[in-house]
């Protein structure tokens, strides 16, 4: 949870960018690779104050990850942090580096259930969080989120 809290105040003190809301903290079981230890999620809704496009806010977001120690050594594997756009406000984007809205945000109950606490009346593809929530197979124990999930599978050469 630290390198989230950490994330946090990296937002909030970059430019142009000031966090106005955080939902809790939640644990989540790893999805895909599922030899690693549990991730802290949150959704964090941030105030931008300079007209970043999608592309460069991204890049700001980047800009913090590289900051923590962010390798991107391995598809859903172990990771410092990991700052994703889910919305920007009622921008819709579609790029080779970037979708918004998040294009799987509705099949992932550890982005739902922190978004249903910060903005339960937000619409995500005519929706609402509690809406996509009631379609996924998942539990919510105390601050722990766990989701069934279909087998994800590598197979490697040698």
């Amino acid at each position: 949870m630290a390198n989230v809290k950490q994330a946090i105040k990296a937002l909030d003190s970059a430019p142009g960018l000031e966090v106005d809301v955080v939902s809790p903290i939640f644990r989540t079981e790893p999805q895909g690779v599922r030899d690693q230890d549990w991730f802290a999620n949150c959704v964090v809704r941030l105030n931008v104050r300079v007209q970043y496009s999608p592309e460069e806010l991204l890049g700001v977001l980047a800009g913090i990850e590289t900051q923590m120690g962010r390798v991107r050594a391995k598809r859903w594997g172990p990771r410092v942090i990991d700052i994703d756009i889910l919305l920007y406000g009622d921008v819709q984007w579609d790029s080779p580096t970037l979708q918004i809205p998040h294009p799987r945000m509705t099949e992932r109950a550890f982005v739902l259930v922190p978004l249903m606490h910060l903005a339960p009346d937000i619409r995500i593809r005519d929706l609402y969080p509690s809406q996509w929530l009631s379609r996924l197979p998942y539990r919510l124990e105390g601050d722990r989120i766990l989701q069934a999930t279909n087998v994800i599978s590598e197979v490697n050469n040698a």
